[in-house]
């Protein structure tokens, strides 16, 4: 029997990019023949990173995964998946509160456009990280260090001290 290439987007914001992410990459990347990151736009969120750079950040994490690549786009995740002749979108799922709205997307995408949708679990040390309580965190002050990649949080420092320095004055070091 012939091998068909499967290959997977995993898409996201990925706003910043978190350790529970990576944790899917790197799992995702053993179960497909190819892996796109798929690096879109929330309009309900406001951009902590550009597209551009979120791209950029995650390419320099996954150097080591030869069959991941990283793409942003601007379009339904759908069409994005068809553009790249995906035949999976990879999930996530963090907790029970992923769940509903996880079942109700995947059940849309495949009826809209007939593709399948495989749940990774986050290990248990990332159940409870998302890009929204890191950013959250982060402008408050609070160390986000343990929740993202050591390079992630750098450039997290240096944007809040370049552009939310007015909303929290003494960023810790």
């Amino acid at each position: 029997m012939e091998h068909r290439p499967i290959t997977a987007i995993f898409p996201g914001s990925f706003d910043p990019i978190t350790n529970g992410h990576l944790d899917v990459i790197r799992r995702g990347n053993k179960l497909f023949d190819n892996l796109v990151i798929a690096v879109g736009q929330n309009p309900g969120k406001d951009e902590f990173f550009s597209k551009d750079e979120r791209v950029e950040m995650i390419r320099e994490l996954v150097t080591d995964l030869p069959r991941v690549t990283v793409e942003s786009y601007d379009c339904l995740t759908v069409k994005f998946a068809e553009h790249k002749k995906a035949q999976v979108m990879l999930r996530g799922m963090r907790n029970l509160s992923d769940v509903q709205y996880e079942f109700q997307l995947a059940m849309t995408n495949r009826t809209v456009a007939g593709i399948e949708t495989v749940f990774v679990m986050t290990s248990e040390e990332y159940g409870y990280v998302n890009s929204t309580m890191v950013r959250q965190l982060a402008l408050l002050g609070g160390d986000v260090s343990k929740l993202i990649p050591n390079s992630v949080y750098k450039r997290l420092r240096q944007n809040i001290h370049k552009n939310h320095k007015d909303i929290i004055p003494d960023v810790p070091e």
